[in-house]
């Protein structure tokens, strides 16, 4: 495939050069609003860009477009690990809206990632509206909450007292921290394989990020001698007319069992000094929600999280299992992939699944947008109906198609890219 075409008159989109990086980043964080970021983000970004998967668009000599796509491995319902394009670093210099920058770099992207052989591409939004032109759909979503901990208590399962936890310098023990995370991207779906750099995006603490808090914090639980989770955080100190009011900002915590997560919560629920506990971006069925005493104090919210695209719906729908079977003819429109376009059989069950092409009557009626949605088994199918997104032409299409892709436990993405 070329790597160099025109997108309009004097514009050109090109493969990224390691040259070009600077003026093609200065471009992304003005499009972002221009708040220069620290060396070691930079740094750190510049490490991680793939640059034959980077993209630029050009206009006399000054970058005007961004995009990327990281190479991913993301769980899907089953335990599968599926490549996945982690379509990033989106931007259109805001001289250049509207002339089709964004629909050539969209466009050829994911040509790209066709040829790849990658069956998902996945991003996080900035604005939703503008993806779903392109046939991404939120498919997973992320539980935040600000915890009342000096009136909230929390009841932990047997076992925790026999958790150790000690504190360590975050970088002393990135290695172990990257061990418990990689025995539990198996379990759920929506989290993402960190190839090598990624750990260091964990570590990032700059101080301009920290509003006012403390530098990043780690404390390490223990098991019969093993590591068995972790957690990373933040203290801001704050006083009042009666007193302390300090808060903990949560910036990550991982555990193997359910009594090293309780020990862990029940930390950071206790640290001295403090009266508030905020959480970012958590699995929306986190066990601490049926932990607590009071769920209303913990002013608990949910927002759209990964975007999920099926760029081949055939290999995309085959590589997850389904958790009761399932025999369906969908009806896919996808204007902006039409190669995705018409009617696709999917046989399936918990062991195993075939989709391919067929010329029988169509069951359910949707596009790529509802599959992607429904792929990881956060939303539901019923749900997308209701909602008039997908169409049941078979009486009983939809029942089964909703359980069947539905997910035992909630899908979530650990963190951005």
């Amino acid at each position: 495939m070329a790597t160099d075409f025109l997108t309009g008159p004097g514009t050109e989109l090109r493969v990224l050069r390691p040259d070009d990086w600077d003026a093609w980043y200065d471009t992304l964080i003005r499009a972002f609003g221009g708040v220069p970021e620290s060396t070691e983000e930079r740094e750190l970004w510049n490490a991680l860009t793939e640059f034959d998967r980077s993209l630029g668009v050009w206009e006399g000599g000054a970058c005007v477009g961004t995009a990327g796509a990281f190479t991913f491995r993301l769980t899907v319902p089953g335990g599968a690990s599926v490549p996945a394009a982690g379509v990033t670093m989106v931007g259109v210099a805001a001289t250049h809206r509207r002339r089709g920058v964004l629909t050539s770099m969209m466009r050829r992207q994911l040509d790209d990632v066709r040829s790849w052989g990658e069956p998902l591409a996945v991003l996080t939004a900035s604005e939703p509206e503008i993806y779903g032109r392109f046939g991404y759909a939120a498919a997973t979503y992320g539980l935040s909450a600000e915890i009342d901990t000096g009136r909230v208590g929390l009841s932990v399962p047997a076992g925790a007292d026999d958790v150790r936890l000690r504190y360590a310098a975050p970088a002393d023990v990135l290695d172990v921290c990257e061990d418990v995370y990689a025995q539990l991207v198996p379990l759920r779906p929506g989290m993402l394989a960190r190839r090598p750099g990624w750990e260091r995006v964990g570590l990032l603490d700059p101080e301009s990020e920290r509003d006012g808090a403390s530098p990043l914090q780690c404390v390490v639980a223990e098991r019969d001698g093993e590591i068995a989770g972790y957690a990373r955080f933040r203290v801001k100190l704050g006083w009042g007319e009666t007193g302390h009011n300090g808060t903990v900002v949560l910036e990550d915590l991982a555990a193997l069992d359910p009594a090293t997560e309780g020990a862990l919560w029940r930390f950071l629920f206790g640290i001295d000094l403090t009266t508030t506990l905020l959480v970012r971006g958590r699995p929306v069925d986190d066990a601490w929600q049926y932990q607590v005493s009071d769920i209303r104090r913990c002013r608990s919210r949910s927002r759209d999280s990964l975007y999920v695209r099926l760029v081949d719906v055939g290999a995309a729908l085959e590589a997850r299992t389904y958790q009761a079977p399932v025999d369906v003819v969908f009806e896919v429109v996808d204007d902006f992939c039409p190669w995705n376009a018409g009617r696709w059989r999917l046989s399936g069950d918990a062991k195993g699944a075939t989709c391919s092409r067929t010329s029988d009557a169509a069951d359910l009626a949707l596009s790529v947008r509802e599959l992607g949605a429904a792929y990881l088994g956060g939303v539901g199918l019923g749900a997308l109906a209701a909602a008039g997104r997908v169409r049941e032409v078979r009486a009983g299409a939809l029942a089964e198609a909703a359980v069947g892709f539905g997910s035992a436990v909630a899908p979530w993405l650990p963190h951005g890219f």
